[in-house]
């Protein structure tokens, strides 16, 4: 029997917004931008970036987690696609390059608490943060977050679902069964034939997963 996993992305595809960016903009270092132009241009891994510009931040948990509220928006249809996922007996995980606290925070104000993810993990120091990508084995990674994520799936024999946005979701999204694009991720896919389907919401994921 086929086993079926959705993995995805958090930031600008559960969100209408990146998260990251909203709190980089008003705790961080204004040369954050500098350095995510670095990263993508491939200058700088993922962990270096994100280790350098959360690094600056000194604000505590609570005053971060107060500042994004109502500065985003669920993208439609995600809380319907959780229970679609549990109709159908799919494993839905979410993998994410941001931040554990504001995603924990964000599915429990949500009224979705449980569900399973994996993000950067985030320890609060007296004048910095520190942001780490840890492995689902305990090694600490530089890049290759989410595709180790896909690694560990198809591993255990699922068949693989991915659901994501950014640049950094073409990596461990060509390797999976069926994708769900928008914005760079459908660039990205369009620009290298790799098969996608695109979408603006997770009502149209869902009408797409139940017409095959």
């Amino acid at each position: 029997m086929i086993k079926t996993l959705v993995q995805c992305d958090f930031d600008n595809t559960i969100t209408d917004t990146d998260i990251s960016f909203l709190l980089l903009d008003v705790f961080g270092d204004k040369s954050w931008r500098e350095l995510f132009r670095e990263y993508q241009q491939g200058k700088l891994t993922l962990a270096y970036f994100n280790s350098t510009a959360f690094g600056t931040v000194k604000a505590g948990r609570q005053e971060m987690l107060d500042y994004i509220k109502g500065k985003f928006n669920i993208r439609p249809g995600f809380k319907k696609m959780v229970q679609y996922c549990k109709q159908k007996d799919y494993r839905l995980v979410v993998v994410s390059n941001g931040l554990d606290i504001y995603v924990e925070d964000i599915f429990n104000n949500a009224g979705l608490p449980g569900i399973e993810f994996h993000a950067a993990t985030t320890e609060f120091h007296p004048n910095r943060l520190k942001v780490q990508y840890v492995s689902p084995d305990g090694k600490v990674l530089e890049r290759e977050f989410k595709n180790s994520y896909v690694n560990l799936f198809l591993n255990e024999g699922y068949q693989i679902t991915y659901t994501g946005d950014g640049s950094s979701d073409f990596m461990p999204a060509k390797r999976c069964y069926r994708i769900f694009a928008r914005e760079s991720l459908l660039e990205r896919c369009r620009q290298n034939n790799v098969t996608c389907t695109p979408f603006d919401d997770f009502n149209d994921i869902i009408k797409a997963m139940d017409s095959r």
